[in-house]
């Protein structure tokens, strides 16, 4: 199947994924209900041997499959998650789309989060900004709605350029950004106890001086080259490989992600960051 024929059958090609992403379309509360995919259809070089792409890179060296440990994000666009089939397919960790701005709430948080941690993975919620609201408020708005709970992973803050935006496309300079998301991510850390992860994206890493923004793990978007092509000199602790990845148990296409370390690794990170 192609990859424009994949994206009709995801019910996906009118929501126009990007990154983390924000939600553009008017908020209707309900979750939309994509057709699952078969992984084995989408079988690609350099992808996890359980999993698939539709829209595939030639990775050569530095593929995805090099590192042990991936997970998801997602929103509403998913639809209710199998967390089930997920894990059984290598999927260790999950975040999910919570709030965006200071009035969005995301109607799949909620039952994914519970789907995830009913299956035993790891999740936590994200935040997707937006430029046009004081970042105090979003942060009010973030905890408003996202309880602190033991277990979860570290808050994300997803900061990227929404070009996309019916009503905010505002680009605010780089010493803005900064100061805007220290306020963001001084509150969530005070109030969750762990300091958030930050994802963000080529451009606006290198639009706001991200190299030099230090004190905080990076979650990093790079579909088409390794983060250290990308995004030179800076260290990350997740990158996002695909937007176009299948796999078991979410509908449509997802986002993939994989963690900078082995399963050691892996277990000491979540020993030192999971909430308590």
């Amino acid at each position: 199947m192609s990859f424009f024929k994949a994206i009709l059958a995801a019910g996906a090609l009118s929501v126009g994924l990007v990154g983390c992403g924000g939600d553009s379309a008017p908020h209707k509360g309900e979750l939309m209900r994509p057709e699952f995919l078969d992984p084995a259809d989408y079988r690609a070089p350099g992808v996890p041997a359980t999993l698939g792409d539709t829209d595939p890179h030639e990775w050569g060296g530095a593929a995805p499959a090099r590192y042990a440990v991936h997970g998801i994000d997602a929103a509403r666009y998913q639809g209710l998650i199998d967390f089930g089939k997920a894990r059984a397919a290598g999927v260790q960790f999950a975040w999910l789309k919570a709030t965006e701005g200071g009035d969005r709430v995301d109607p799949g948080f909620a039952p994914n989060s519970r789907n995830a941690r009913a299956a035993g993975v790891p999740v936590g919620a994200y935040h997707f900004f937006y430029f046009c609201r004081p970042a105090s408020e979003q942060a009010e708005w973030f905890i408003r709605h996202v309880p602190k709970r033991a277990g979860d992973l570290p808050p994300v803050l997803d900061i990227e350029w929404n070009h996309t935006s019916p009503s905010c496309r505002k680009r605010p300079p780089a010493a803005e950004v900064q100061r805007e998301m220290r306020t963001f991510l001084d509150a969530l850390s005070a109030h969750y106890g762990t300091r958030p992860v930050i994802y963000t994206t080529i451009d606006f890493w290198r639009d706001n001086d991200l190299e030099h923004f230090a004190g905080y793990e990076l979650w990093l978007r790079s579909v088409t080259a390794p983060p250290e092509e990308r995004y030179p000199g800076t260290h990350w602790t997740f990158w996002q490989w695909t937007g176009t990845g299948v796999v078991p148990g979410v509908r449509g296409i997802s986002d993939v992600n994989a963690f900078r370390g082995n399963a050691a690794a892996w277990r000491d990170w979540l020993a030192r960051r999971l909430q308590r």
